[in-house]
C-alpha cells in the first residue's frame, strides 16, 4: 500500500524513498475528516466536559491505532521507515503537550465554559491539521527542489530550541495576546453571551462575533506558529511527507482528550521546556550534519560533500527523543512533587466548609 512504485531498501547507503500512491493520501484524508466530522457531531449534539473514563477510552483508541500504523509500516516496509514514523509521532506528541499549556491559558483568558471546551479544542485541532497539510507541502517541494533548505530548517530549530531554554519554566503570565486577535478584540463588534460551537449571531439586527469566534482566531493563530517549529522538526526526522503527514495527525487526533486527562498535570511538567529545547536543539544538529554530509558545497573542499559530517541514524535519534522525554517527565514530577499538598489541602478545606 505505501510504495506503488519503489521498494524500501538500501542503496549506497541510503533508504530508497517510496512512491506512495494517489489513493492513498486520499484514503488517508478521507480516513481523517471521516473521523473529525464524527468528532465534532458526537460533541455538538450534546456539549459537555468529559469523564476521565470517556477520554482515557477515546485516547487509548488513538495511541493504539498509531502504535499499530507503526507496526504496520515497520514490519511491511522495514524498520528504518517504521523507526522514523515512530521519532516523528513522538517528537509531534511531545510538541503537541506544549500546545496544550498555551489552551489552557486561552481558555482561561477567554473564560471558555467547559462544556463548551471540546468544540474549542475540535476547531483548534481542525485549523492545525490544515496549517501543517500546507506547510508539509510547501516542506516537501522545497526539499525537492532545494536541498540547502536543510540548513534553514537546521538553524531554524536551533534557535527555537534557545528561545525554549531562555525561557525556562516561565509561567502563564509570559502569554500574550497577539495582534490579529488585539485587532479583532478591538474592531469587530460583539457579544459576551457564549452561543455554543456558533462564531456569528444577529442580535437587534447586528452580526456579532461571539466569544468562540475570538477563541478561534487565538487558536488558530497560536497553532500557525506551533506548525513553524514542528514541520521543520519532522522533517529531520523523515523525509517522507506521507509518514510526515500520518505522524502530525496521530499526535493531533488524541489531543482533545489528553487536554481534560492531563490538564492538571500539565502545571507539573515544568521542565517540559527544558525538553523540548534539548530535543528541536539535537534535530536541528541533525539536520545540519545530514545537510553537510548529502550536499555538495562549492566553497568547501572543491565542492565535495564534507566526507567528516556524522550523519545521525534514525535509530539514535528514536533513542535520544525517548530518552529526553523519560528523563523530562520524571524529573518534572519529582520536582513538583510537592506542588499536590497545597492542592489537596484546599480541596479539602472547600469540602469541609461546604
Amino acid at each position: 500500500m505505501l510504495a506503488a512504485a519503489g521498494t524500501v531498501g538500501r542503496a549506497s547507503g541510503k533508504v530508497i524513498p517510496v512512491d506512495v500512491p494517489t489513493w492513498v493520501w486520499w484514503t488517508t484524508i478521507v480516513v481523517t475528516m471521516t473521523v473529525l466530522l464524527f468528532d465534532v457531531v458526537v460533541i455538538g449534539r450534546r456539549p459537555h466536559e468529559p469523564s476521565t473514563r470517556e477520554v482515557s477510552l477515546a485516547l487509548s483508541v488513538y495511541v493504539g491505532l498509531a502504535v499499530v500504523f507503526g507496526a504496520w509500516v515497520w514490519l511491511g516496509y522495514g524498520h528504518e521507515y517504521g523507526t522514523q514514523f515512530f521519532a516523528g509521532w513522538l517528537t509531534e506528541y511531545s510538541l503537541s503537550v506544549d500546545n496544550l499549556f498555551i489552551f489552557l491559558i486561552i481558555m482561561a483568558r477567554f473564560n471558555v465554559p467547559r462544556e463548551y471546551q471540546q468544540e474549542a479544542l475540535m476547531i483548534g485541532i481542525v485549523l492545525a491539521l490544515v496549517m501543517r497539510g500546507a506547510f508539509i507541502a510547501v516542506g516537501a517541494a522545497a526539499i525537492n527542489e532545494l536541498s540547502w533548505v536543510f540548513y534553514i530548517f537546521g538553524a531554524f530549530l536551533v534557535w527555537t530550541a534557545v528561545k525554549l531554554a531562555r525561557g525556562g519554566m516561565g509561567g502563564d503570565e509570559e502569554y500574550e495576546e497577539n495582534g490579529l486577535t488585539r485587532w479583532v478584540e478591538a474592531h469587530l463588534p460583539a457579544t459576551d453571551r457564549w452561543h455554543g460551537a456558533r462564531i456569528l449571531v444577529s442580535e437587534n439586527g447586528r452580526r456579532l462575533v461571539t466569544p468562540m469566534f475570538l477563541v478561534v482566531v487565538a487558536l488558530g493563530t497560536t497553532d500557525l506558529l506551533f506548525a513553524l517549529d514542528s514541520i521543520p522538526a519532522i522533517y529531520g526526522l523523515t523525509e517522507e511527507p506521507y509518514l510526515v503527514l500520518t505522524a502530525n495527525i496521530f499526535a493531533l487526533m488524541g489531543l482533545r482528550q489528553l487536554y481534560f486527562l492531563i490538564g492538571g498535570l500539565l502545571k507539573r511538567l515544568v521542565y517540559l521546556s527544558y525538553g523540548l529545547a534539548v530535543l528541536l536543539g539535537f534535530i536541528g544538529l541533525k539536520l545540519v550534519l545530514h545537510a553537510m554530509h548529502e550536499n555538495e558545497l562549492p566553497f568547501v573542499n572543491g565542492g565535495r560533500h564534507i566526507e567528516w559530517a556524522p550523519d545521525i541514524s534514525i535509530l539514535v535519534s528514536l533513542g535520544v527523543i525517548v530518552g529526553v522525554l523519560v528523563v523530562t517527565t520524571v524529573a518534572s514530577l519529582w520536582a513538583s512533587r510537592g506542588d499536590r499538598a497545597p492542592e489537596a489541602a484546599e480541596r479539602t478545606r472547600d469540602g469541609g466548609s461546604a
